[in-house]
């Protein structure tokens, strides 16, 4: 947890190349699509990383910034309804036949929690953490997983995005408890964008792709926030009680009561009433000591720049299924400018990170060797192919471009039509 970004600073200019052709796409004529927004029903705002799932299955996506959501639904499944859920709302259920298609809009409804129905208001918020924790071989998977994802980076300089790459990925996950084994994942197919705007002399790429992101399951890598030991590094207060899936949940505040020589975390965990498992948590880095707190970022840049983190924000959500918690959908932002010393003029940069568990399976998993695998310090833009064109994942879910990535993604192929 000590290194969510690598970033590695290089000279050099990226020109947009001819696009190659992607890997022949699947028949989808044995699949439903519904593609549709999230919207609060009082409101009418939309609701951003709702999950969307299929009931009694572990197949699902998860709505983008801008509410917006597309998922593929195998006819074979004979299913009759999907559902939407979302922290504080009901979980909603919509038939699949009325709504295939696009454009559709679909509500949910605010979900209040009675007091009276919590058994338990929690004394010693701290001591609700550690019972957590010693409950995670309880509720979380004891066998290895398959899962299947979709991971997008994007690098965006002041409003305009300098890269884009995205990936589905097949994950050999790990038991959470006893075992020593890691986490390995490889790249099923992937694409890129170039360089969105003009090319730039500063180049800025994240390294370790969709292994930054299941670092942010702090229950399987706990250092930092969630282990024994950092138990000692944080005060915690009981802040509120809510809704997630249907399931009342306990919400705990978090923030630095010492000062160590690595920054600390602040945010809020979510924790299950009923199963005392961790269900969300919401945090960001310790910003306090800014020099600090950029050596938590940076691989490799060149003399004279000046690398200062402005903001950073992680998300990480768990579903349950079978009994046991799943990580469902992990985001990471980080932004920061850089600057030549004896200069005025800085750059600002953001750098985001998602994935979400598309489909999981806990059947005949095999571990990857390690020849076939994505590695930590793999850098994703660098290996898959500048490729954007409609129908690329095929038969696989996705997570909806947010509408400033749309956009950017429509300018790459402007460029490539000339």
């Amino acid at each position: 947890m000590k290194n969510l970004f690598l970033i590695l600073f290089t000279f050099g200019l990226l020109i947009p190349t001819a696009p190659l052709k992607a890997d022949p796409l699947s028949d989808m004529s044995g699949y439903h699509t519904i593609n549709g927004v999230v919207r609060d029903a009082r409101t009418h705002r939309n609701i951003a990383f709702a999950s969307v799932y299929l009931p009694g299955t572990s197949i699902g996506t998860v709505a983008n910034l801008d509410g917006a959501f597309t998922i593929k639904i195998n006819k074979s499944l004979d299913l009759d309804k999907f559902c939407i859920s979302h922290l504080g709302y009901r979980v909603a259920e919509y038939p699949i036949e009325e709504n295939l298609g696009e454009g559709k809009v679909f509500t949910l409804n605010a979900h209040s929690v009675d007091l009276p129905e919590v058994i338990i208001r929690p004394t010693d918020p701290r001591e609700l953490v550690q019972t957590a924790i010693n409950k995670i071989a309880e509720n979380y998977p004891i066998e290895p997983h398959k899962l299947t994802a979709f991971y997008r980076e994007a690098i965006r300089q002041r409003r305009d995005y300098v890269s884009i790459s995205e990936a589905i990925v097949d994950i050999y996950q790990a038991p959470y408890a006893y075992s020593y084994e890691s986490d390995r994942m490889r790249i099923v197919r992937g694409r890129k964008s170039g360089d969105v705007k003009k090319a730039d002399t500063l180049v800025v790429k994240l390294q370790g792709g969709p292994h930054v992101s299941m670092l942010l399951d702090i229950v399987k890598n706990p250092n930092v926030i969630l282990d024994r030991e950092s138990l000692n590094y944080y005060e915690y207060e009981f802040l509120d009680i809510v809704k997630i899936d249907d399931e009342t949940n306990y919400v705990i505040g978090f923030k630095p009561r010492v000062i160590l020589p690595f920054p600390l975390y602040e945010g809020k965990l979510y924790i299950s009433v009923e199963n005392l498992a961790l269900t969300m948590a919401e945090f960001s880095l310790d910003l306090s000591n800014r020099q600090k707190a950029a050596q938590n970022f940076i691989l490799k840049r060149p003399a004279g720049l000046r690398f200062t983190p402005l903001n950073t924000n992680y998300l990480v959500t768990y579903k349950q299924i079978d009994g046991r918690y799943h990580v469902n959908y992990v985001r990471s932002e980080l932004e920061f400018f850089a600057d030549w010393r004896r200069r005025i003029f800085r750059t600002n940069y953001n750098v985001m990170a998602e994935m979400a568990i598309t489909d999981r399976q806990s059947e005949n998993v095999d571990r990857f060797s390690v020849r076939e695998s994505f590695r930590p310090n793999t850098i994703l833009a660098d290996m898959v192919p500048v490729y954007f064109e409609d129908e690329f994942w095929g038969n696989y879910n996705y997570i909806e471009p947010e509408e400033s990535i749309e956009s950017a993604i429509q300018k790459i192929n402007q460029t490539f039509d000339r």
